[in-house]
């Protein structure tokens, strides 16, 4: 599907269900490949108002902020993307946003890490990875491996094998909303792509992963 299908697609995912965070994600991510990057930022604010601790969506919207030339604004929503990302432990993003405000010549916030529940206690993002459990590549926080690849192929063995079994549930939920908003027939070859393709983007499965798993394949 070509960029300017996709910007509408998301676009018509966004007004049929505008509490719909991952899909206003994903349209950040559709403007900012079509170089719309005020657009972009805007569509990853929105994800921040409706999920406040989305740490992702704070790292792209500086990001696509900063490409603006909306350096001041950039600046506060990454600040503030550190201290939410510090806090929950999200690693990835935290260190992106960490190279950005470098990058402006802004200070890096001192966060206190808060006071650890026991349920956090047990499983500390930031250390190793207690056995039998996994860190997740999409959300970088520890979890739980899925018992089988989540379908045959290469791709499921990789989704297996990369994405803890809490991101992938997470996508199922998403995914009944790409199909009821979308109408999908999945036994439609052309609807199903479509499907794929929201996938790939939930789980973070880009071009260069894509390719990654083919040469295994091929190899």
């Amino acid at each position: 599907m070509d960029l300017t299908k996709r910007i509408a697609q998301f676009e018509n995912m966004c007004q049929a269900d505008p509490s719909n965070e991952m899909a206003h994600f994903s349209l950040g991510k559709a403007y900012g490949e079509s170089g719309r990057f005020e657009d972009a930022a805007a569509s990853f604010m929105r994800c921040i108002q409706l999920v406040p601790d989305m740490s992702t969506a704070y790292q792209m919207a500086g990001d696509m902020l900063v490409k603006a030339g909306k350096l001041d604004r950039a600046g506060d929503v990454l600040t503030d993307g550190f201290t939410v990302a510090s806090e929950k432990g999200d690693l990835k993003p935290k260190k992106a946003i960490e190279e950005l405000l470098t990058q402006l010549k802004l200070p890096i916030p001192q966060v206190k890490k808060p006071a650890a529940t026991a349920a956090a206690a047990a499983v500390d993002d930031s250390g190793p990875v207690p056995p039998g459990m996994m860190r997740c590549r999409k959300s970088s926080r520890i979890g739980n491996p899925m018992p089988r690849p989540p379908f045959k192929g290469a791709l499921g063995e990789w989704i297996a094998a990369n994405i803890s079994k809490e991101t992938f549930s997470a996508w199922i939920s998403q995914g009944t909303k790409v199909i009821n908003e979308l109408r999908l027939d999945l036994s439609k070859d052309k609807d199903q792509d479509t499907y794929d393709q929201h996938m790939r983007e939930y789980l973070g499965i880009d071009d260069e992963v894509m390719a990654e798993i083919s040469s295994k394949t091929n190899g």
